[in-house]
Order: structure tokens, then sequence, then C-alpha cells
């Protein structure tokens, strides 16, 4: 029997996205369903074109984060046991699916993922260019998320991508290393993708060179040895170090009147710019081939700008992700819907003598202030787009709430009616990530607690812990969803104390109990 499987795909609108759709709606044992994380600022709100034929695609908007919190966000949204993600500018051969679903059959129980096998076709008239040689480096990468089957438990164990990497980098590696730090195993299978090279202008190589950065986290996150156990090789960055070191040296010297000692290192940062923009050179187009003159000009231009760029992301990484804590970060914020969740629902009400808290409710926002967590609520209010009620009238059942309940930290208020395409609406993630912003935490350190399903998507889409809270209006597929994607309380004192004490369904592969995630008083 095929295991079942969902796609998760992160994309900003690429158009090599249409012909991975395409590929898969081809394949002979297709996922239960696609799911493209459209990660454009929440501001374009053009929709995002993903149709793949008869296999469902389904789009989540999640806010322009990067690619490790698009991933969350669709694989959060799924109810699958395995979860594939593919790039968006990958090609997927018409055997993909039952070559995958041969490696899912063969795995032990202990095994999270299964790595596919990636070709980089590269021009077959001259050699390959520096860009076209780094995008081949993926044929020999491990546990690239370019295609990349992760068993569902295993995510939930770990929380997923770590979202502080911003940038399609390192978040593979380091869910890789978190993964077998479980004790999980990682694979690789039998199937295989096509990774075309992306058109790139010249400026490619200095702009990856961000990913520096990322390295600094990984070596906070996974101690010094990190590359040895991420199998990623040692790059060339103290050679970069050197050189700078050698180019600020000179200047320096020069300054202060030592002129051999300038003359030396401005030498010894001349050998060393040479000697790296060789290195990049010959490998690539020979005199005559095409492209040659230009890949010789930008080779010397960028050679000599890498070392100060990798340089200074490294400084930027090392100062910013300093004594970060593990993944998931602590909990400091929690999310309430209002109609259905705090209070009684009184369809478009605009009078505040209507507010009826649900029981609990008092009880369960008063524990978390002592707990020291920041209280929120984030709320549907299409009465007012609709014209049944005015903002004024929201705002003073919103200051009766917080009279019969206590104190709220953050109100966000999506006005709009259903069919206005807003990005604040639930189950878009707009509120979440604003009432985040306005708290000054990561959506990662928010928890949503809502009643129905479009809370818990929201909560996905955004980066945040959800916990349901069924009411009689509540569809039972909400709630055999959420039991699945995310927690399911009996009321809001429940759910809060679930949030507090951190709630581990899982277990680990050796089965051991998985630890809670850390609750913290927020400073």
């Amino acid at each position: 029997m095929t295991p079942e499987y969902a796609v998760v795909v992160p994309s900003v609108g690429r158009p090599s996205l249409e012909t991975l759709l395409r590929g898969l709606s081809e394949q002979e044992l297709p996922p239960v369903e696609v799911v493209v994380a459209d990660d454009r600022p929440l501001r374009q709100t053009t929709p995002l074109a993903a149709t793949a034929g008869s296999v469902p695609v389904r789009v989540v908007r999640s806010g322009g984060r990067g690619p490790a919190a698009a991933r969350n966000a669709g694989w959060r949204s799924t109810t699958t046991p395995w979860i594939a993600f593919l790039d968006d500018d990958i090609e997927v051969p018409r055997d993909w699916s039952a070559a995958l679903a041969q490696d899912l059959d063969q795995v032990a129980d202990d095994v999270a993922g299964v790595q596919g096998r990636i070709t980089v076709p590269l021009p077959a008239s001259r050699r390959p260019t520096d860009w076209e040689r780094n995008t081949a480096g993926l044929e020999g990468a491990v546990w690239a998320t370019a295609d990349m089957v992760y068993r569902r438990r295993a995510l939930e164990e770990v929380a997923g991508f770590d979202e502080r990497f911003p940038r399609a980098y390192r978040e593979d590696a380091d869910l890789a290393l978190r993964i077998r730090d479980a004790g999980w195993r990682l694979v690789r299978g039998g199937r295989h993708i096509v990774h075309p090279v992306r058109p790139a202008d010249w400026r490619v190589s200095l702009r990856v060179q961000a990913g520096a950065a990322d390295d600094a986290l990984m070596r906070s996150l996974h101690g010094p040895a990190w590359r040895e156990r991420a199998e990623t090789g040692q790059g060339r960055f103290r050679w970069h170090a050197a050189t700078v070191a050698a180019a600020c040296g000179a200047a320096l010297a020069g300054l202060t009147g030592h002129r051999r000692t300038a003359t030396a290192l401005a030498a010894c940062w001349a050998g060393l710019t040479a000697d790296f923009t060789i290195r990049r050179v010959r490998p690539g187009p020979r005199p005559g081939e095409d492209g040659w003159t230009a890949e010789g000009v930008r080779m010397a231009v960028t050679s000599a700008a890498i070392p100060f760029a990798a340089v200074v992301h490294r400084a930027r990484g090392l100062v910013r992700n300093r004594d970060v804590p593990t993944w998931p970060p602590p909990l400091r914020a929690v999310l309430f819907d209002r109609d259905g969740t705090l209070v009684h629902d009184e369809p478009y009400n605009g009078d505040p003598a209507l507010v009826r808290p649900v029981d609990g409710a008092a009880a369960a926002v008063g524990r978390l202030r002592e707990a020291g967590i920041a209280v929120g609520v984030v709320t549907n209010q299409s009465g007012i787009g609709r014209g049944l009620l005015t903002a004024d009238q929201a705002g003073a059942v919103n200051a009766r709430i917080e009279e019969v309940i206590g104190p709220v930290e953050i109100w966000q208020i999506c006005p709009h009616r259903p069919d206005a395409g807003c990005t604040c609406r639930k189950p878009a993630p707009g509120m979440i990530l604003g009432a985040a912003a306005a708290l000054g935490i990561s959506p990662a350190q928010c928890a949503v607690i809502g009643d129905i399903g479009a809370d818990v998507a929201a909560a996905h889409a955004a980066g945040a812990r959800a916990v349901l809270v069924p009411t009689p209006q509540t569809r039972p597929e909400e709630v055999d969803d959420a039991a699945t994607t995310a927690a399911v309380a009996a009321d809001v004192e429940a759910a809060v104390e679930l949030l507090l004490r951190g709630d581990r369904r899982t277990e680990t592969a050796t089965g051991r109990p998985a630890p809670a995630p850390e609750v913290v008083v927020p400073s």
C-alpha cells in the first residue's frame, strides 16, 4: 500500500512553479494534495497562479518570512503521515511518484526522512560558469529540501524548520541535525529530480554571501563542529577573513606612515585576491567559448568584493545570533479569537450589554498573566465592512470585554468583508503577524486559541502554535484536522494550561518522551 503524502512547495511566484505543478499532475501516484506556500510579502495581494490539473492545490500565505517559515506553514496545514518538500524551480520526471512510493515502502520505523537525488543539467557546448557550478553543487548536497520527504511525526517532534533562518541555505541542514539528535535516521532514496540552473545577474555570487550569517547561527546552535556533523564541507571563509585582514592592515599601515608594512600587506591582499579569482576562472568557460569575456569580468570584480561581503555578513550573524535559544522559542504571548472563544457569539454585535464571557475565560486570561504571558485578541469583524456596525461600536464591545476578563495587551481587528481579498482576515496570517510585531516578538513565540478551523489555519500560516476549543458550531472535520495538525482542548482554561505546560503528543523515535517547550516570563 502506497503511503499517503502531501507535497509542500514554498514559492514567491516564479514562472517555474507552473512547470513543477504540471509535472506533479502527470504522476502515476499523485499526492493527496499540493500546498503552495505563497511567501510573497502580504502587501502583494494578486492571487498566485497555482493549478495542477486533477491534483488538489491549496495556497497558504506565509507573509514573506523566508522558505523555512513557508515550509512550516505548508506542512502544518496538512494531515498526511508523509510530507514531500520540493522547490518551485525543479522538474519531476513522470516516474517520480512511483519511485517515491518505493522509497517509502522500504523505510524502517525509525527513519524520519528520505532524500531524493538531484540532477543539475549543465551546458554541453562550453564549460560551466561559476553560478552554474554553484547550482551543480546541489547534486552532492545532503538533506537538501529541493526534494526531501519527511515523516510528520518527526517534524512535529522537533517543531519543524527553524524560522530564524531567513533564506534557503542552512535551514535544511539544521533540521537534519535536530532530527538525528532526536534519535531518528535519515536515508537516501532512489528517486530523482532535475534542477535547472536559474537565470541570475552578475551580482548573484555577492548576494549568496548573506549565507555567512546563517553559518554563524549554525555554530551558535550546533557548536563549532557543525560542519562535520552536517557534512557541508569547510568552505573558504578563513581565506576570506585573511584577505580582508590584509586589506584593512594595509590601509591602516598606510594611514599611520608604515609604508613598508603597507606595501607588504597590500601585496598579500593582491595575491590572495588573484588566487581566489584564478580558482573561480579556471573551471569556467575558456577563451573563445560563449560568454567567456563576460564571465572573466564578473569573476574579477566579484572575487575582489566577495571576501568583504562574507566577513561583514558573518560578523552580523555573530552579533545577532549570540546565545540563541533552541528551537522552538519560548512562549511569550497567547492570542485569543473573540467570538465563540472568549465571549459567547452574538452575530455582528455592537452592543456592550450583550457581552457574555464564556465559562473560564477570565480565569484563563488571569492564569496567563500570572505566568507573565502577554494576552491578545485577533478577531474577524466583517460586520464593520458589511455596514452592520461601526468601528466605534466594535471598540465599545472590546472595552466591555476587557472589563469582564481584564486588560488585553494587543487587539487586532479585521473589519473587511470576506470577499475583500485582504490578508488580515483569518485564515490569513496578517493579524497574528501584526500582533507579534506590535509585541516585539516572533510569531513562533505566539499561540492562538480559537473555536474554528480558520483560527488554526491562521496560526499555521503565521508560524504560531494553535489550540482549538470546539463549540457546537465547530465542524467535525475541523476538530479532526486540529487533532492531527495542532491540539484540541475542552475549554479555554484547558487550552491555556496545555500551552503553559507544553503539549508534546509524540515521542521520539527511541520511545523517549520529547521535552516540553519552555515557557518564560517576558522581560
